[in-house]
């Protein structure tokens, strides 16, 4: 994105009232004549450098919504018991509804926790920082199960084509080190994940966003996946990832285009461990 693209849409976000289940900050941006000023753009390149605080700003969930992000993510968890981590990755949202019903050990979802999941997935990002683009645009768009593979001993799966290509040249050419951490996820996967992190920072939707995408919003559901090196746990998932023999390789054989670079304007933390992959074809 473009620095005056990015100021446009900023400055637009900034002027957005507030919907419905979203509680607006003290806003931190100045803006004149539609436009964004460098101590804008300062501060926010700031606050992408410590992503994991809050920030003046900040946009938050309605308190009146967080028993419904607590019984949603309760609801989400069992779900993933009952049907397998791996098959969670790929299970789509109206999926999801058919076995929480048919499940006593799940429970089926509230009206009201589908009403706030809905809410929560058709707003725009923007309003709470989140500046990349949304490849999934319906909450019920699904894994084609037919184009999926799953990779051997990383319980994860890959789009068929570009990005089981790339996987493979990355391990062929970096060595048996080189791991996929992430893969495939679909909707339902990515909404555990953001209410996970939401719910930890005590509704801060604007500070989740900074270090993992709202559902629709995750590039993982069309191809991108995530790489890192063996032994090395969750430290794959921070900075120190640029620390490893995996990484320091892949950035000699320029397998490096990462979908959130080091100082992005999308709104997001750098993520050394992000492959950016073009197409699914």
């Amino acid at each position: 994105m473009k620095r005056r693209t990015f100021l446009s849409i900023l400055a637009a976000a900034t002027a957005t009232a507030a919907t419905p289940g979203i509680l607006h900050a003290a806003q931190c941006f100045s803006y004149s004549s539609g436009s964004v000023d460098d101590t804008a753009l300062g501060d926010y390149l700031q606050k992408m450098r410590r992503f994991d605080r809050c920030h003046p700003g900040d946009v938050f969930l309605d308190p009146r919504d967080m028993p419904l992000l607590h019984t949603s993510l309760q609801r989400l968890r069992r779900l993933e018991r009952t049907v397998g981590h791996g098959n969670f990755y790929l299970l789509g949202f109206d999926d999801a509804l058919k076995i929480a019903k048919n499940y006593v050990s799940v429970g089926a979802f509230e009206a009201e926790e589908i009403v706030f999941m809905e809410r929560l997935f058709y707003e725009d990002g923007r309003q709470y920082g989140f500046l990349g683009e949304k490849p999934l645009k319906s909450l019920t768009d699904r894994v084609r199960m037919d184009r999926v593979v799953k990779i051997p001993h990383s319980g994860n799966y890959l789009y068929q084509g570009r990005p089981v290509r790339l996987l493979r040249r990355i391990c062929r050419e970096v060595g048996e080190e080189a791991v996929l951490t992430s893969g495939i996820r679909s909707v339902i996967k990515q909404f555990i994940l953001f209410l996970n992190k939401t719910r930890k920072t005590d509704g801060n939707l604007s500070q989740a966003s900074r270090s993992l995408a709202p559902p629709g919003y995750s590039f993982h559901g069309v191809g991108d996946f995530d790489v890192g090196q063996r032994g090395y746990g969750a430290a794959n998932f921070t900075e120190r990832f640029t620390e490893t023999r995996v990484f320091n390789k892949l950035k000699r054989l320029g397998y490096l285009r990462l979908r959130y670079r080091r100082g992005n304007l999308l709104g997001v933390r750098f993520e050394p461990w992000h492959i950016k992959v073009n197409d699914i074809s």
